[in-house]
């Protein structure tokens, strides 16, 4: 069976129009004004009927559709302006200080240890041999340098997530038009309901009401 479409319903929102009418015929037997659904005209029937006289039942609604299909637009053209870039791709300076930065506290850490074990020995088994002294010396300093890249590395991740983060956008950019476009969606599709397909359809069984006798 053929359908028309309006001229003014975008392919895109056909679904849609679909939607609001199989809502309709599912609340049909709910509804006093449209008593004899399902029994004068199947519910098949009076979809079929409303499928074809799209372009009868969308003019209904034709003023809020076209407001819906503007903020759309205008919604789209926003997402558009700030889609993200991809960034470049780090070139190898920034891998060698990323290597750096993970392995100087690792290093130093491990030549704390054993600067400061190899110390402690010397130091208790001759108190008097300076080189104790100097390795434990040593091992703090190496102990320093180790807290210092923890704290450069730590700092440097920090950093990179908040880079990485995705960036609020607030103002009308950021969730203003997604509550406008739902308010003009919805709007629509309650003036294609109460003014298109409730009407059609109540017109439809009016018309194939059996004569008063």
């Amino acid at each position: 069976m053929h359908m028309n479409v309006a001229p003014h319903l975008l392919t895109e929102d056909r679904a849609e129009y679909e939607r609001v009418l199989d809502d309709a015929l599912s609340t049909a037997h709910a509804r006093p004004d449209l008593a004899g659904a399902g029994t004068r005209l199947s519910l098949a029937q009076l979809r079929a009927l409303t499928l074809n006289a799209t372009t009868l039942v969308t003019s209904a609604a034709a003023s809020e559709y076209d407001h819906y299909v503007k903020v759309r637009e205008q919604h789209r053209a926003a997402l558009g302006t700030r889609t993200p870039t991809p960034s470049d791709p780090p070139g190898p300076g920034a891998g060698v200080v990323a290597v750096f930065t993970v392995l100087v506290p690792v290093l130093a850490g491990a030549a704390a240890v054993i600067f400061l074990l190899v110390g402690a020995v010397l130091h208790a088994l001759a108190p008097t041999v300076v080189f104790g002294a100097t390795l434990l010396t040593a091992g703090l300093v190496f102990g320093v340098v180790a807290a210092a890249g923890l704290l450069f590395a730590a700092a440097g991740l920090l950093v990179t997530a908040l880079r990485n983060s995705p960036t609020e956008v607030g103002g009308p950019l950021g969730a203003a038009p997604d509550d406008e476009l739902s308010r003009a969606r919805d709007a629509w599709r309650l003036a294609l309901l109460e003014r298109g397909i409730l009407p059609f359809l109540h017109d439809v069984l009016a018309a194939t009401s059996p004569p008063d006798p």
